[in-house]
């Protein structure tokens, strides 16, 4: 049997890739590698670039051309088999990673290159690369004694099968619960689109009649935010903030929180073996913030620069919900219901009403068309490339007439699809004797997909999700950089990767920007002054609330992390940091925590401030655009050479000050915050 996997094929061949192919390939490829290694290692007691990091690189970039379309698809067309060879191989790469970084012989031969008169010679990326490795091999535990470097293997091993247990039990109890509405009025309040979006789920799932309610993002939100029924809103909220729980939607066994427990503990275990008193420290060390005083300093200071005035907007809006409604005691599956009323009664504006203004292929062109102001590159489709689904589209990127990158586009929400929106990468850029091989990035979105004859119509927040999505892709496939460690995204501090994603956000909110995405799917028309005063007066509505409700996120994970003590009431501490921080206390029964894959499954454990810590970055980097003009060509350019260009290869804070000359401040992100 040919095995996919092991052709080292240009772009990955989807349909041909089957479940019963993983295994096998992961397996061999494993054992060449290894192979290869201990050969290597054999060869030579002195090395240089040349005959230590290139070899290495071919080797890890075939793995990584094996694994990456394998666990894309496991996250966006999930099914039992995929799901089973995917979770076969995770131990069996995690045990493969360990032995490599904990290879004291491969450790020895990267110090010889950074003691060698030629490391001084090394441009600053290859110095990055080396410097780095060293850094990982220490952090991997190379110089622990034998029988503790076998305690790390089995920490990271389980750690790994746990993450992906905890990310699989989300999935299924999302997708163990659904509604079927057979009376329409039971639905009052909702949209005309979401009202024909579960009718068109509802058809798809063998009923003749009524409208079928899920917990995915398009199916939910909608409930939350316009249903006039308080039972149904209550009903949603309740399946949706138990999920994964003791309490929540479908099988007990989906239940994260013994797996949460273990989880912190290992990771506690995991940094005391490398010397940190917890695992936040063992989390900063690769990343910007110097440590976690900085850090807890840091979030309590946005904290208490906000939390007035989101106080303020609590009570503006429970004034409203009574005075308006008589609506007296309001609870979590209220406020999204009547912020949007208090919304619409302010500035007569909805997401809902915006949506004939931002069909999708008009917002995706019109991101294409601000990209080329900016950045000086195009974009144009590509027919006929094998994909995983129908509705993914294909591009790619081009300057000065040179194709440079290329990404695949998953815009819409599906039954076994992750719910969410990230981006990840396919391929890597780096430099291969002559040529340089491309990179490739997927972005992964879950809008609610075309109903009938409409085409996809999204709101404005799914075009901010959009515009972010894709400033993670121009990261990673506009870079310049030729070694694959510290090309595109690779490399990136954690707390400094979502500086790109978030400064592309700035241009959804500029009116010379929107009159590009904007364009009514019947007339073209772009986004009516009256509506544009409007979007951009409610900008800043209740801006304060969300960002404490981020603030507790981020310190909930950093405080769990920082401070754990065996037998640690999760709940506990959540309930603190909500005491510190928050201004809408949630329910008991709410169990946030355990669909918070963020930090139990997706690699932000200890590290969810990196969304804020970013924030900061990209609204002060804005700000020079702001100062110079939005589509100045000479700041864009900057932007370009000193941030996207150069991907991991310098130290984040060198890059920004490069780029806006002095070090960052809060002033920028408050203020476009509307947070005095």
């Amino acid at each position: 049997m040919t095995n996919p996997l092991l052709e080292n094929a240009d772009l990955p061949p989807f349909s041909a890739i089957k479940p019963e192919h993983v295994k096998p390939a992961i397996l061999q490829i494993i054992a060449d590698n290894e192979a290869f290694v201990e050969s290597l290692l054999k060869g030579s007691a002195e090395f240089t670039w040349d005959t230590l990091q290139l070899p290495l690189d071919t080797i890890n970039d075939r793995l990584s051309k094996a694994w990456s379309p394998v666990g894309h698809m496991n996250a966006v067309v999930n099914s039992e088999t995929l799901r089973k060879a995917y979770n076969d191989c995770l131990p069996l790469l995690s045990e493969y990673a360990t032995k490599m970084s904990q290879n004291p012989r491969l450790y020895q031969a990267y110090k010889t290159i950074a003691d060698s008169e030629a490391f001084k010679t090394y441009d600053e990326a290859q110095k990055k690369v080396i410097e780095n490795q060293l850094r990982d091999f220490r952090l991997a535990g190379v110089t622990l004694p034998e029988a503790q470097k076998q305690e790390y293997k089995a920490l990271k091993k389980r750690l790994s099968k746990l993450s992906s247990q905890f990310s699989d039990n989300v999935l299924d109890a999302t997708m163990a619960w659904t509604k079927l509405i057979t009376d329409e009025t039971a639905l009052s309040g909702l949209p005309e689109s979401a009202i024909a979006a579960s009718r068109q789920l509802a058809e798809s799932k063998g009923h003749d009649k009524g409208w079928l309610l899920t917990l995915d993002f398009p199916s939910y939100f909608p409930v939350m935010t316009y249903c006039d029924n308080r039972s149904l809103r209550e009903e949603l909220y309740t399946a949706f903030c138990t999920r994964a729980s003791e309490q929540g939607p479908g099988d007990k066994k989906l239940d994260n929180s013994d797996i949460i427990l273990e989880i912190l503990a290992l990771r506690h275990q995991l940094a005391n073996l490398l010397d940190f008193n917890n695992y936040a420290e063992y989390s900063l060390a690769t990343k910007m913030a110097d440590n976690c005083d900085e850090v807890i300093g840091f979030l309590e200071e946005l904290a208490e620069r906000s939390k007035p005035q989101a106080e303020q907007e609590l009570s503006e809006l429970k004034a409203y919900a009574l005075k308006t409604f008589g609506a007296e005691d309001l609870q979590a599956w209220d406020i999204g219901y009547y912020a949007e009323k208090l919304r619409q009664a302010r500035y007569a504006i909805s997401q809902e009403e915006l949506r004939p203004w931002f069909p999708a292929e008009k917002a995706i062109q019109g991101m294409f068309a601000i990209t080329s102001r900016l950045f000086g590159v195009q974009f144009e489709s590509v027919a006929d490339t094998d994909t995983w689904h129908g509705d993914v589209r294909f591009f790619n990127v081009f300057r000065d007439g040179e194709v440079i990158g290329r990404f695949y586009l998953d815009l819409y929400a599906r039954e076994h699809k992750r719910g969410g929106a990230w981006m990840d990468e396919c391929r890597v850029r780096r430099k291969i004797i002559d040529t340089v091989q491309l990179p490739v990035a997927y972005l992964t979105c879950n809008f609610t997909p075309p109903v009938g004859d409409k085409p996809a119509l999204l709101t404005h927040d799914e075009v901010v999700t959009l515009f972010h999505e894709f400033g993670h892709g121009l990261h990673h496939m506009l870079t310049q950089v030729d070694y694959a460690a510290v090309s595109g995204i690779n490399g990136v501090a954690w707390d400094a990767v979502e500086l790109p994603s978030q400064f592309m956000e700035n241009w959804c909110w500029e009116k010379e920007a929107l009159a590009e995405i904007s364009g009514h799917y019947q007339t073209g028309e772009t986004l009516p002054e009256d509506k544009l005063n409007k979007l951009l007066a409610a900008r800043n509505f209740q801006s304060a609330m969300m960002m404490v409700r981020q603030l507790e996120f981020s310190l909930f994970d950093f405080r769990l992390h920082k401070d754990y003590k065996k037998g640690v009431d999760v709940q506990t501490v959540l309930n603190r940091v909500r005491d510190q921080v928050a201004v809408v206390r949630p329910p008991a029964f709410n169990r946030f925590q355990n669909s918070f894959s963020h930090i139990f499954a997706g690699g932000y454990g200890a590290g969810y401030y990196s969304y804020k810590w970013a924030e900061v970055l990209s609204a002060d980097a804005f700000s020079r655009f702001e100062e110079e003009g939005i589509f100045n060509e000479q700041t864009g350019q900057s932007f370009l050479n000193e941030i996207l260009a150069k991907g991991g290869s310098a130290e984040p804070m060198t890059l920004f000050m490069n780029f806006r000359g002095r070090k960052p401040g809060i002033d920028a992100l408050l203020r476009h915050s509307g947070i005095a």
